[in-house]
């Protein structure tokens, strides 16, 4: 990782907040209060009729429209610096009118039901953000440091260079550094696509992102956790939470549209009849248009509703880019297979039986806390073999173990280890006959090979069916970009129905791939390796694998899996699709319904203060409509 982008994936203080956070948080506290003001003086201003002191009435209606208007004006003015221009002019507009012309009651419930309506779009933001923020819980935060002869646990944020930290099995190295004791057994697959783990010795570097596969170790820092991969899982969350969508920008292109309509109807019911209270009535029956709220509130109940089936939206562009998609170009280690070793073929090589022989290597490798040994002893598990307890088991980390498993000596590792452990094993003993990528177990018992165990990553057992199931939602053409050599390629893929298989692919020649299928529609890139981050930035919607994958791919793609299943694809394209069907529902029904009680005020059938109450009512139906996204038709 070279510093640039260290710099740019720095991990936050966890006490300090993004000024965008700021600013929400500040939303959050005031909209409430900007909705009791005016619900107070409505309330107020009734009671002084009521008690005789009318007079009074209309200067408390007028009080307690001014907060609302002035935090609307500061609001539209900080959109006009950014180059917005939207609805919210129409409501202040109304609201001064109100003022102007005397219509304190008109003006107080135009305060109340825009305050409301802000209030509960920001509810809805909330209500559907919920997962999105629950999704910071799968990112570590602590790391265990030696100090003073003794663990601490520490945030991320104070690991400094030189200090010594323990590296648990399971954990994720949270920082780059050198092994300074024991041995490392790292699964790597998270920054480079390799399947299988490696082995580090003293001395040797281990960079933040990868996963502790064997037994606990110690590793001296070499760079500060502002490095580490997991800053950009921040970044993704900030992404998707600040995100503009390109149908709120189409709306925004609404809003210039029906702001201009809503001039004309209330300029010319003013100039038809010389009443100015008609115009007045127009403009509060367009205040707030359903287009400022609608919009916002289904892009992040869509982009929730994906959140919390574990596939990160960032944003509005990457939802609406995700309804459309038409082309699949997928890479294969690490996303159409697991990325992760599995029995591929057992191979007797003496009369000892198949399934004893394995019921004997995996009953001594639950003593290790290799990557290997657990695809051993799983697959023993799930061929229902009943596993022995071993004894005497001596093991040299990343190579093999022996030790006396039923009354039997028990050798299990690589064919070296095998071959130094029991001198003569004579023919039967050579891996190197198997694929490209496969590691080759040898088991010996008794002085004698027992047989081979092939390891290799398979295929994932739902590809097929979310290949097919793709094709069903419109994508209609799937092909493969692999860095592997053609005939695994085409090995692994048989079967499913692809339209092409490209192997044997650089990077630049993945991005290559990527640019050609574009002539047949909209692409979407599926990947996990660093090599894969570059195709997934061409592409027009790039998906990484996030649970295993590589930062740099989770960082370059649109959409992030933080789960390590694909069939979250076709969940998250009929969420995406759904989100942009409801929020279209909501803005047509929205223009519509407001359109039709603006023409009825221009012609007096209705007051300003009808208007009002008739408008938000809109408005809070076209939320709750949106907020259907949140739900939505079964999903498979």
């Amino acid at each position: 990782m070279n510093k640039t982008k260290a710099q740019a994936s720095s991990w936050p203080n966890l006490p300090s907040m993004p000024s965008a956070e700021g600013v929400w948080k500040l939303h959050c506290f005031i909209r409430p209060i900007l909705v009791v003001i005016p619900l107070l003086g409505l309330l107020l201003g009734f009671g002084a009729r009521l008690a005789g002191y009318g007079q009074w009435a209309g200067l408390i209606w007028a009080g307690s429209t001014v907060p609302v208007l002035s935090a609307l004006l500061v609001e539209i003015v900080a959109s006009l610096r950014r180059g917005d221009v939207g609805l919210d002019i129409v409501a202040a507009l109304s609201m001064t009118a109100a003022l102007v012309f005397e219509e304190p009651l008109a003006a107080v419930v135009v305060a109340l039901m825009y305050a409301g309506g802000q209030y509960l779009e920001s509810f809805a933001e909330r209500r559907a953000k919920r997962e999105m923020t629950a999704l910071l819980e799968r990112v570590p935060r602590t790391a265990l440091r030696y100090r003073d002869g003794q663990l601490e646990e520490v945030g991320l944020d104070v690991i400094a260079p030189q200090d010594r930290l323990l590296i648990r099995q399971g954990d994720v190295v949270p920082v780059d550094g050198i092994v300074d004791k024991g041995v490392a057994v790292l699964d790597q697959s998270a920054l480079t696509g390799e399947s299988l783990p490696v082995q580090k010795g003293a001395d040797d570097a281990v960079m933040s992102g990868v996963t502790n596969a064997g037994a606990a170790f110690d590793l001296r820092v070499t760079h500060r956790a502002a490095e580490s991969t997991y800053a950009g899982i921040i970044r993704l969350i900030e992404a998707a939470q600040a995100s503009k969508a390109p149908m709120t920008r189409l709306a925004d292109r609404f809003a210039m549209a029906f702001l201009a309509l809503t001039v004309v109807l209330a300029g010319g019911a003013w100039l038809w009849t010389g009443d100015p209270i008609r115009a007045l009535a127009v403009l509060v029956v367009a205040t707030p248009c359903p287009l400022i709220l609608a919009v916002p509130v289904a892009i992040v109940s869509g982009v929730s509703r994906a959140a919390k089936a574990g596939v990160l939206v960032k944003g509005g562009r990457a939802l609406e880019m995700l309804s459309r998609v038409q082309v699949l170009v997928i890479d294969k280690t690490g996303t159409l297979t697991h990325g992760e070793a599995s029995l591929s073929e057992l191979k007797p090589l003496d009369d000892v039986p198949a399934e004893r022989f394995l019921q004997l290597a995996a009953s001594l490798e639950q003593a290790s806390k290799h990557v290997m040994a657990r695809a051993l002893v799983q697959e023993a598990q799930a061929r229902g073999l009943a596993l022995l307890l071993p004894s005497d088991v001596a093991e040299i980390p990343g190579e093999g173990l022996r030790g006396i498993v039923d009354g039997h000596d028990v050798v299990v590792g690589g064919v070296r280890y095998v071959r130094r452990q029991i001198p003569g094993l004579g023919t039967g003993l050579d891996g190197s006959r198997y694929p490209v990528g496969s590691v080759v177990v040898a088991v010996a018992i008794d002085g004698r090979l027992a047989g081979l165990l092939v390891l290799a990553d398979r295929l994932r057992s739902e590809a097929a069916h979310v290949i097919d199931g793709l094709r069903r939602l419109g994508v209609n053409r799937i092909v493969l970009a692999t860095g592997d050599r053609s005939d695994v390629a085409e090995t692994v893929t048989a079967g499913l129905s692809l339209d092409g298989v490209h192997a044997d692919l650089t990077p630049d020649r993945k991005i290559g791939i990527v640019q050609d299928e574009k002539r047949h529609g909209f692409v979407m890139m599926i990947g996990d390796g660093v090599n894969d981050a570059p195709a997934l930035a061409a592409a027009d919607l790039g998906v990484a694998m996030g649970a295993k994958g590589a930062a740099a791919s989770a960082e370059a793609a649109d959409v992030v899996l933080l789960v390590d299943r694909l069939d979250k694809i076709p969940v998250a394209i009929q969420a995406a699709r759904w989100s942009r069907r409801i929020a279209l529902q909501s803005v047509y029904a929205g223009i519509g319904l407001s359109v039709l009680g603006m023409i009825a005020a221009a012609f007096g059938y209705l007051t300003p203060v009808q208007g009002a109450l008739i408008q938000e009512a809109i408005d809070v139906a076209v939320i709750l409509n949106a907020l259907r996204a949140l739900w939505g038709p079964e999903t498979a």
